[in-house]
């Protein structure tokens, strides 16, 4: 991993100090109520309070709204995945030419699944299948979402003009339109209460699998190369996976605006790394967060005392 700031030495040792690092509450950007980022950031909210530290979920439309927030100053954290943290910081993709250069990466939380969802009496059985069929598209709101889901669509060779896009602000109101019967098909992430709800109204729903092949993958990584395909297996809370299948992945981050001091920040990620358990109690899906991976091998800029408090754990 290239590392773009110089970590100050005493900033470890603030890491590990026994107080809290503060006592102003922190704000946590996230998307809305139903989605894995809302699920997230409560889950390191409530951690956080029970250690001392005083933190708010601030759910919005999407990241395209909340990381300017953390950029300006006026947010303390937010969760992005990898897409969206690589893209704001270098002033790509929808942040073109409005690089967020105040903002910084504290921590890797866990590996997204994402995927495509039907009915489970539809016919659609393959991401190839969906060529000719209706399914969620736009996000508006989050932008990325657009690549992600031709990345995961390419797997099968398939393109946004095979399908015919619903257009929807967000994930949330593109399964509501699901729901609705206006779509035959829905981009969303695995283990999020949002599908769970969708689940009860409509009788039941199932992931697509994807092609699991060099072929595939390359096909994926031509269009996100931070994205991998990850093999997802059965667990409680995640609502349509009967069966093992494979599934797109990417990195999902803890970030932070420079403004935020380096004590608070290394009292964060110390907290983190001591409360796996209590984080996969709050949420599931933290299992698959490590406490030896927070660093993470991607290219972008952490914080001073996220640094510091990553490297005196030995990362």
């Amino acid at each position: 991993m290239r590392i773009h700031t110089t970590a100050i030495a005493a900033v470890a040792a603030l890491a590990f100090t026994a107080a809290p690092a503060t006592a102003q509450q922190l704000g946590i950007g996230t998307m809305g109520q139903g989605t894995s980022g809302y699920s997230m950031g409560s889950a390191i909210a409530g951690v956080l309070a029970a250690n001392g530290v005083d933190a708010l979920v601030q759910p919005s439309a999407g990241t395209s709204a909340y990381l300017p927030l953390l950029d300006t100053g006026e947010l303390d954290f937010g969760i992005a995945n990898i897409i969206e943290t690589s893209e704001a910081m270098s002033g790509s993709g929808p942040f073109e030419g409005r690089a967020l250069e105040n903002l910084r990466a504290v921590a890797v939380l866990y590996p997204f699944r994402v995927g495509v969802f039907v009915r489970d009496d539809s016919e659609i059985d393959s991401v190839a299948d969906l060529a000719g069929t209706s399914v969620t598209y736009g996000f508006t709101s989050q932008v990325t979402l657009n690549r992600v889901l031709n990345a995961l669509l390419a797997t099968a060779e398939v393109t946004e003009e095979d399908i015919d896009p619903v257009m929807v602000p967000n994930v949330v109101a593109g399964a509501d339109q699901f729901a609705a019967g206006a779509a035959d098909a829905s981009f969303f992430a695995m283990g999020s209460g949002k599908v769970t709800e969708v689940d009860a109204a409509v009788g039941g729903v199932r992931w697509l699998p994807l092609e699991d092949s060099p072929e595939a993958l390359a096909r994926m990584q031509a269009i996100i190369p931070e994205a991998y395909i990850a093999t997802v297996e059965p667990a409680p809370g995640l609502t349509g996976v009967d069966e093992p299948i494979p599934a797109m992945a990417y990195d999902y981050m803890l970030l932070a605006g420079a403004h935020v001091p380096d004590e608070t920040v290394a009292e964060v990620v110390r907290i983190l790394s001591e409360n796996r358990e209590a984080l996969i109690e709050a949420f599931g899906p933290f299992r698959g967060f490590d406490p030896e991976r927070m660093r993470g091998e991607a290219e972008v800029t952490f914080h001073d005392g996220a640094l510091a408090a990553l490297e005196a754990m030995g990362q």
